[in-house]
This record gives structure tokens, C-alpha cells and sequence, in this order.
């Protein structure tokens, strides 16, 4: 019985890291709401919805409203939990989307790592303009939220982001397992209220 759990446990923490001499790699692609078709919102605070292409095609999926974004993927993405995933904090989506994927298989990303710029209240009772970076994992399985990071608080805030993602996105089940929080944390952090 033990083995049997030792076994399972060691083929778990194998399956979340790049398989030995696979390659990730990455395409940057430009989010860019005033060249999506857009939906206007019917309701005060509701800023309406944008449906714009991705890499390889993959549609991009932002709802904007009462001072907040969503930002989804896929061909379902307005019913993904990602669509329904956005940050405490006053925020809005960055310009530049990173799409992860294993070299040779381009067309099947399996995370997208995206800015948020957000705004928090600091000590002083001030504004504070902080930068989280996104990490949502894609395919089968569902797409959601898979990792945050403050793009401020940390120098190397890009390459905790690419960890996130090449470690914890292929195997993250959306809905059962907690997100992946790496680096400092300063006041422009912002996550999720669950």
C-alpha cells in the first residue's frame, strides 16, 4: 500500500515539470480591445464584452464592468471559470498576452500569463497603481486562473510567472486546486475573492 501511494505520489510530481529535454517555448500576440468586435453593455457598470483573435486563432474573451475585467480563452471561453475569475482590486487587462507551449506544438498552447494593472489603497490612504501577472492555464480541463504574481514587488516577476506556468498548468484542476502564489507581495497585489 505504501509503494502504491510513494508510486503515485512520484508519478504526480513528475507529470507537473517539463518532461526531460522537452523544450517550452513562447509567442507574445498584442491584446488590443479597440481591434476586437465588441458587445456593448446594457447596464450601468457594465462595460460589455470583447471577443478578439489570440495565437493560433484562439479566441480571447474580456468582459469589462463596476471597474474590474475577466479575460478567457478558448472556443467556450465565456463559459470557462476563467470568464467569471477576476482580481479584487479595480483592475483592467494589459496589452500583451504570453502563450506557453511545448516547442513543436504551437497551435496548443497550454498558458497564457497576461498583466493586470490594478489599484489598491495604500497605507497613506493613497492610490496605488500595482501589476499582477496572470497565469491561466488552457485546454481540456477547463481554463482558469492558475497563479499570481506581483509584477512590481519582484525584479523577476516574468520568470516566476513562466514557472507557475510550466509547473503547475497542465496538471491544475480548475475549481479543486488552490493557485499558485510566488514572489513578494507588495500593496498593488491583488487576488481573487473566493
Amino acid at each position: 500500500m505504501f509503494r502504491t501511494i510513494c508510486a503515485a505520489a512520484m508519478v504526480l510530481a513528475l507529470a507537473s515539470v517539463p518532461a526531460l529535454g522537452e523544450t517550452i517555448s513562447r509567442v507574445y500576440t498584442p491584446l488590443d480591445l479597440k481591434s476586437c468586435r465588441h458587445k456593448a453593455g446594457k447596464a450601468e457598470e457594465d462595460y460589455g464584452t470583447w471577443t478578439c483573435k489570440g495565437h493560433a486563432g484562439i479566441a480571447v474573451h474580456v468582459v469589462g464592468g463596476d471597474q474590474r475585467v475577466t479575460v478567457s480563452f478558448g472556443p467556450k471561453a465565456a463559459k470557462e471559470p476563467a470568464a467569471s475569475d477576476t482580481l479584487a482590486a479595480p483592475n483592467s487587462q494589459g496589452a500583451t498576452i504570453e502563450w506557453r507551449f511545448v516547442e513543436g506544438q504551437e497551435a496548443r498552447p497550454f498558458a497564457t500569463i497576461l498583466r493586470w494593472n490594478t489599484t489598491t489603497i495604500d497605507k497613506d490612504d493613497k492610490p496605488f497603481r500595482g501589476q499582477v501577472l496572470v497565469v491561466t492555464r488552457l485546454g481540456h480541463g477547463a481554463v482558469c486562473h492558475v497563479g499570481y504574481v506581483d509584477g512590481r514587488a519582484n525584479p523577476d516577476a516574468n520568470a516566476l510567472a513562466q514557472k507557475i506556468a510550466d509547473e503547475n498548468a497542465r496538471t491544475f484542476q480548475c475549481g479543486k486546486d488552490k493557485p499558485v502564489i510566488l514572489g513578494a507581495q507588495g500593496p498593488g497585489f491583488s487576488i481573487p475573492v473566493k
